[in-house]
């Protein structure tokens, strides 16, 4: 059981800034993140942001002051599931960034 273990869940449905959909510790925390990874959710992994997230409710949606950092990770988390935006393709219908697996 790893008790120090912290894992908190955003949404972002494209519309609204992105929220807390789920803060859990320890074991739960554990269920979280499997479950995200089961999912093929992208897990981000970084410790300043989680001390700032960490004292937000669930439901709330993220402060403006992380707008930009949230927006990386989401923009990274949409490329890796192959998500481009449309102006990405050229006017023959390929994509400008061509993926490399």
């Amino acid at each position: 059981m790893n008790d120090d273990l912290k894992a908190i869940a955003l949404k972002y449905d494209g519309d609204k800034a992105p929220h807390i959909s789920g803060k859990n510790e320890g074991n739960l925390a554990q269920e979280l993140l499997a479950v995200a990874e089961d999912a093929g959710i992208y897990i981000h992994q970084d410790p300043a942001l989680l001390e700032r997230l960490s004292v937000m409710q669930e439901g709330e949606t993220i402060p403006p002051a992380l707008y930009v950092i949230i927006a990386e990770i989401l923009s990274y988390s949409f490329l890796l599931q192959g998500k481009y935006p449309a102006h990405w393709k050229r006017a023959d219908g390929t994509q400008a960034i061509e993926e490399h697996i």
